[in-house]
């Protein structure tokens, strides 16, 4: 094969893994086939003996099975990216001007409160009114299992998938302004962070002390690798291996350790390179973290197998706790926070939104995947819970995407016949009316490339020069 025919297909994969619509649909995939494999009859026995297959050194920690290794080996990968592209928008992003983000910030906590009590208000329903007697719940295996040890998944439906979401707005919202991505992926990021915090604090346990010494070291000596001029990276591979080990060692789930090493990477420009260190790595790194360590995370972590799959498993207080939580919680949490913010604690929105134009990608905040169904694995240690908890993650995600496409391509229309009215009804555009037409950028479908000029931009162009026009205050509508 030769070089440039190399560099074609690097190429192409880069694109790939960076287009939101592509690689939201490979892992949407995986997890469906991950699905069906765990549960046809000819496939199910296959498919549980691959998952607990045993791989590492015998008699050691390091004794996992290929599902455990997806979640706690590979998926280490994802994190990395995420602590590089939280180092990067800490940096000189989204987050380095809170003031300015602080709406969508805000937001994103209150997308993560709502839902826990959402969450905890189904399942105490179901364990005051249930059949299983007051104080316990029967579950879709009809076991029965006491309150207090189902609350345990308040923490599953907290977090929202950056790349499903943008990948539902890619498809379903091209005709939107970009400062609707632009709160999407604000309150995304730091929903990642708040997450992070979660599993960390909440599903770590404390070990011995000098573990976490190793991991203080392991941290400073990544942090002086990566600033050389000329990067050792076998020592770098080397020494974050050792981070990972450590933290496993510790206690803390290791996977953070990607989080930890993202987060002390330059994002500032240093040796007079063309561009920051954290953006490079995060686009070399992303391809391997999005086609391949997200989809057989989401093969395993979707291979649950359930002796009676029927219509009482989706009846379950856990299934439909964590999917209501999805699909009702997460977007009340975001729409109640940003109107108390701008209507209370008078913060303001980007240029030309209103609080009420946020609903539909509010909506797509539900869409709770990777993260959901890693605290749904380290929220249950009975095997039963954990798989209902996956299931509630997948059914409450669907149906939010499924909400959002909907609403989403409402707006979107109703946005493009805006424009074209604005053209049309005026023959003269007041100097307010032409910049706001010129702001109405669409919404890109790869992450790499968020803002793209359009139609709109031309369009103001045209009749910026006609005239004035009656002042219109309709929001996207």
């Amino acid at each position: 094969m030769s070089s440039s025919e190399k560099v074609s297909i690097g190429t192409k994969l880069r694109r790939l893994a960076s287009s939101d619509r592509s690689s939201g649909l490979i892992m949407l995939g995986f997890a469906f086939v991950g699905l069906l494999l765990a549960n046809l009859p000819f496939t199910y026995h296959w498919f549980i003996g691959l998952s607990e297959t045993k791989i590492g050194i015998p008699n050691t920690d390091f004794y996992l099975s290929v599902s455990e290794w997806a979640q706690d080996g590979l998926l280490t990968l994802f994190f990395l990216c995420v602590g590089l592209d939280l180092k990067q928008e800490l940096t000189s992003g989204s987050l380095s001007n809170p003031k300015a983000a602080a709406v969508p910030m805000l937001a994103a906590v209150g997308g993560m409160a709502v839902p826990p009590v959402v969450f905890l208000c189904v399942s105490k329903l179901f364990s005051q009114l249930g059949p299983g007697g007051v104080g316990n719940e029967v579950v879709g295996d009809s076991t029965v299992h006491p309150f207090s040890e189902v609350a345990h998944g308040w923490a599953v439906p907290t977090a929202t998938d950056i790349a499903f979401s943008l990948a539902i707005l890619a498809l379903f919202a091209k005709a939107l302004p970009g400062a609707i991505r632009a709160f999407l992926m604000t309150l995304a990021t730091v929903d990642d962070l708040l997450g992070i915090i979660v599993i960390a604090v909440c599903f770590s346990s404390v070990n011995e002390w000098y573990w976490f010494l190793g991991i203080v070291v392991c941290a400073v000596v990544w942090s002086l690798l990566v600033r050389m001029t000329k990067v050792p990276w076998i020592l770098v591979a080397a020494d974050g291996i050792l981070a990972w080990i450590m933290m496993f060692e510790a206690g803390i789930h290791p996977t953070l350790a990607g989080v930890l090493v993202g987060l002390l990477t330059p994002a500032n420009v240093i040796h007079d390179e063309d561009s920051p260190r954290a953006e490079r790595y995060h686009d070399k790194l992303n391809p391997f973290s999005a086609l391949l360590a997200l989809p057989i995370f989401a093969l395993f972590a979707t291979g649950i197998h359930f002796d009676n799959l029927g219509v009482h498993m989706f009846t379950s207080p856990l299934v439909m706790g964590i999917a209501l939580a999805l699909i009702v919680g997460k977007p009340c949490g975001v729409m109640l926070v940003s109107w108390f913010t701008t209507h209370v604690a008078g913060l303001k929105l980007a240029k030309g939104l209103r609080v009420r134009d946020l609903f539909p990608m509010a909506t797509a905040c539900g869409i709770g995947f990777t993260v959901s169904f890693l605290i749904a694995s380290l929220a249950f240690k009975n095997s039963e819970l954990s798989g209902e908890a996956r299931l509630g993650v997948l059914v409450g995600s669907i149906l939010s995407a499924v909400i959002a496409s909907v609403l989403l391509a409402h707006q979107s229309k109703r946005y493009t016949a805006k424009v074209a009215r604005m053209k049309a009804e005026a023959p003269k555009l007041s100097e307010k009316d032409a910049a706001e037409l010129a702001d109405m950028s669409h919404v890109d479908g790869d992450a790499a490339f968020p803002y793209v000029e359009t139609s709109a931009a031309d369009v103001a162009s045209e009749v910026a020069a006609e005239g004035p026009q009656p002042e219109d205050d309709e929001g996207l509508d």
